[in-house]
């Protein structure tokens, strides 16, 4: 399904995306933001692991993160504040970038990323003894987490060419809009989103200058904080499918974004019309000063 979109919403999320260090920067506050509401005081030091007793599982998604301290969210929007050090043990199964890897650091740990936590309790909190996560999905959190900051050393030379040409430009003719579909709260393409993606990437591939903007939404179901992490990982789903099986390049990808339940398409009080909101809208754009060169 295709359509045109002219709204001043996508514009003026265009202009909040147009330049990557300035997302960067806002990136940066929000998690400056993150660790002044998560700043905890503990009473006393925490002990050896060996001296804890069991704590309870946690899964859900990573939604804040503050030096040795996470916070997971579960589905039906409880948060729970965990520690992690050296101790903690990271596995992720599947294979990171083609790698097997049975024990990442700490820093694996970002923000909107699905973990199921083994925990251990004692006085001052819970401590996460073991992460479990699944590559893809870490593949999912550090493609949202970097944006278009990505480099490629063959394509550094075409990425700067391309950004000093449009950076300063902060309005641009959206060509069409594809949306594909999403079950409830799962961030997973259906054999004909994906088919769909690549004949949207196709057609913009033969059109000169083009830009793919990727935004994720959800329907009205859950928390506006959950809501808007699965935006995001749906978002970063539909640009891994566009680069990887696609072959869109990176450097003509705007910063992909989430932006949970905001700006339907459909009324939210009907299940046709949430249906019709748990999408990812992929824009192709041409900027106005190099349309039609």
């Amino acid at each position: 399904m295709s359509a045109v979109s002219k709204s001043p919403k996508l514009l003026l999320l265009l202009t909040m995306l147009a330049a990557p260090a300035t997302a960067a920067l806002a990136m940066q506050a929000q998690d400056e933001a993150s660790e002044e509401v998560m700043a905890t005081v503990y009473g006393e030091r925490m002990p050896d692991p060996s001296e804890m007793t069991k704590g309870p599982q946690v899964e859900g998604i990573i939604s804040a993160r503050s030096g040795n301290q996470i916070q997971v969210t579960t589905v039906d929007g409880t948060k729970t504040l965990l520690v992690v050090n050296e101790n903690t043990r990271v596995k992720s199964s599947g294979g990171f970038l083609g790698l097997s890897r049975d024990k990442l650091a700490t820093d694996a740990l970002l923000n909107g990323l699905p973990v199921k936590v083994d925990t251990l309790q004692w006085a001052g909190g819970l401590f996460a003894s073991e992460v479990d996560l699944k590559s893809k999905d870490l593949r999912t959190a550090s493609m949202i987490h970097t944006g278009t900051d990505q480099r490629f050393a063959e394509q550094t030379a075409a990425t700067e060419a391309l950004r000093s040409r449009v950076g300063d430009i902060d309005q641009y003719n959206v060509k069409s809009t594809t949306n594909v579909n999403f079950d409830v709260g799962k961030a997973v393409l259906s054999a004909q989103a994906k088919s769909d993606l690549c004949a949207t990437a196709a057609a913009a591939d033969a059109m000169d200058n083009a830009l793919l903007l990727v935004v994720g939404y959800t329907d009205s179901t859950g928390s506006q904080e959950f809501n808007q992490m699965l935006s995001e990982k749906r978002a970063g789903t539909v640009v891994n499918h566009l680069q990887q099986a696609c072959g869109w390049k990176p450097y003509r990808m705007l910063t992909p974004a989430g932006m949970a339940e905001a700006d339907p398409a459909a009324d939210n009080e009907t299940p046709e019309g949430k249906a019709q909101n748990r999408r990812v809208a992929v824009n192709v754009l041409v900027s106005k000063g190099l349309d039609g060169m």
